[in-house]
């Protein structure tokens, strides 16, 4: 008798179906801003402060957001494509069917945002924050992920797909159907401890060992 082995549930990823846009013709980003069926493309948002910001069915299009203060900001049914820059603020923002495409980031800071039914997709995040954040239906799929930070964040059907994990931090983190099997590399630095809740394949688990023994104070001897 054949025995299935137990399901891991998938996420669901967003549909996004943009309206037609009206180019954004309006100078700078402001606290509790509201922005509804806007396209910014080809700007330089730098140092912009869109503080609570809300982002309705809009696309940010190869715009630089170098330290961009967007904390609290909401993002919904929206679209970000090849967007770029370093320090990008937004923490405790709120994301909810995003699609994030070619993305060419570093050290975004997004502890304690919610992120729900979003997909990033290709491009390259470098010490992304997401300390104590909520992620539930989100998919990484061929994008590098370099020095991550999930410290005490909720995952919740998240999947890894043909992405490269590198240094990640999963240090306190609670999962749940968190698919890891198919990520191109993963590289944990800190919390293997809380993989409960992961799924992984054999060869990654064989990679683990290591650092699994060290957890559970096993010696290996020859």
């Amino acid at each position: 008798m054949v025995r299935n082995g137990p399901t891991v549930k998938t996420a669901r990823r967003p549909e996004v179906r943009l309206p037609e846009l009206a180019p954004w013709a309006g100078g700078e980003l402001e606290p509790d801003g509201d922005y509804d069926g806007v396209e910014f493309a080809d700007l330089d948002l730098a140092g912009q402060e869109g503080l609570r910001g809300r982002f309705m069915d809009c696309a940010v299009r190869r715009c630089a957001l170098d330290e961009a203060g967007l904390a609290k900001a909401r993002i919904l049914d929206s679209v970000l494509e090849g967007v770029r820059g370093v320090g990008t603020d937004l923490s405790g923002a709120a994301l909810r069917d995003v699609e994030v495409v070619d993305a060419r980031l570093g050290g975004v800071q997004m502890h304690g945002a919610v992120l729900e039914r979003v997909v990033v997709r290709g491009g390259k995040i470098d010490f992304l924050n997401l300390r104590k954040a909520r992620l539930k239906d989100v998919v990484f799929e061929g994008c590098v992920l370099v020095e991550p930070d999930f410290g005490g964040a909720v995952l919740e059907r998240v999947q890894f797909v043909d992405c490269v994990l590198r240094g990640v931090d999963f240090s306190g983190v609670r999962m749940a159907d968190v698919d890891l099997r198919e990520a191109a590399e993963l590289g944990i630095a800190r919390g293997v401890e809380s993989l409960a809740g992961a799924v992984i394949s054999p060869a990654q688990l064989f990679e683990l060992a290591p650092a699994l023994a060290v957890q559970l104070g096993v010696r290996v001897v020859a």
